[in-house]
């Protein structure tokens, strides 16, 4: 007895070796053929990693497979990758992959050790008026400088949810720092998206988006405005956290796998049961809280004047800084 189970496992040890060594490219996963390998593309999996990083259940709605067929495909691509536990060596060689983009402000830099980070999800949220938007756009303008000037020297992507995006405000931050309007005109693409399966559906879309035109930042502005606007009352509630949840997931898997940065835009809802402090909080709830990576809460101050709060971080302290924002874009305060 103990001699078959010894045989058997050899065996699988054997086959696990022979799927490393077979499985180099989507077409050499089992059960798929070339039909199935370009419904994959087209979905945006088209590398292994993406497939390894999927779930079975997303895989099969998307492709139209059965669930257990979509469970192979993505073990055979994670044995494959042989992905598994990593000594902190490993997961620090990594991380120094990581890119930063510089805001226009030294001092909303510091606040968020550098700039804001690629493999990461950076949600601010604050009234209207607060400086999101604008924030986004300069890290967008600045995402096209070479790293040596604080960008990624990679293009950006914008998804306008509220109609807020204008041309001309891109290409008057480009011209602040030395950009020709060529490079804001090609290199920054836009979309509009019109509700919140529209929102979806353009994010999945984005790895094929991200490659072709090897983009290292989104910006998603904002993330919760057509949720909000689609599930209304109480009884839509559970709906709507469940697909952002799922939503925010493909955010953070965009991020880990083409190493880009996200940079999300929120709205805030008035709490008329504080009494004291800041009446307002995030819409999202403990969803968003839990998936974003840094938080800021912006507020507006006098004049051009904001603030800054880092509320969460799983590396760097709560703080606060002031910047403004200017015809030219996001700079510090005198």
């Amino acid at each position: 007895m103990a001699r078959k189970k010894k045989e058997k496992n050899e065996e699988e040890v054997i086959e696990d070796k022979e799927v490393k060594k077979k499985v180099k490219k989507i077409e050499d996963l089992p059960g798929v053929g070339e039909k199935t390998a370009e419904k994959m593309k087209e979905q945006g999996y088209d590398d292994l990693m993406s497939i390894a990083a999927a779930s079975p259940s997303e895989l099969a709605e998307r492709i139209s497979i059965g669930e257990a067929t979509g469970t192979k495909i993505i073990q055979a691509a994670r044995e494959s990758l042989d992905i598994g536990f990593e000594t902190i060596d490993k997961l620090i060689k990594r991380r120094e992959k990581i890119g930063r983009i510089k805001t226009g402000s030294k001092a909303l830099d510091e606040l968020l050790g550098g700039g804001v980070e690629t493999q990461s999800i950076t949600e601010a949220h604050g009234a209207f008026g607060s400086g999101k938007s604008q924030v986004g756009f300069q890290l967008a303008v600045n995402a096209l400088l070479p790293k040596e000037k604080g960008g990624l020297n990679r293009n950006s992507v914008i998804i306008d949810t509220e109609g807020t995006l204008r041309p001309e405000r891109l290409q008057q931050m480009g011209k602040a720092i030395g950009l020709d309007e060529k490079d804001i005109s090609k290199r920054i693409l836009t979309v509009r998206a019109y509700n919140s399966d529209h929102q979806i559906l353009l994010v999945d879309k984005l790895p094929e988006i991200i490659k072709k035109n090897n983009v290292g930042l989104v910006v998603l502005d904002s993330l919760t405005s057509q949720f909000r606007s689609d599930y209304t009352g109480r009884g839509t509630l559970a709906t709507r956290q469940q697909k952002l949840n799922k939503h925010l997931h493909s955010l953070q898997r965009l991020a880990d796998v083409h190493n880009v940065a996200i940079y999300v835009t929120n709205q805030v809802m008035a709490r008329p049961d504080i009494m004291f402090g800041d009446p307002t909080s995030p819409i999202g709830g403990h969803i968003l809280g839990h998936q974003a990576t840094f938080r800021l809460y912006l507020r507006k101050s006098k004049g051009e004047k904001r603030i800054a709060r880092l509320i969460d971080s799983p590396s760097l302290p709560e703080g606060e800084c002031v910047f403004i924002v200017n015809e030219k874009g996001i700079r510090d305060s005198a």
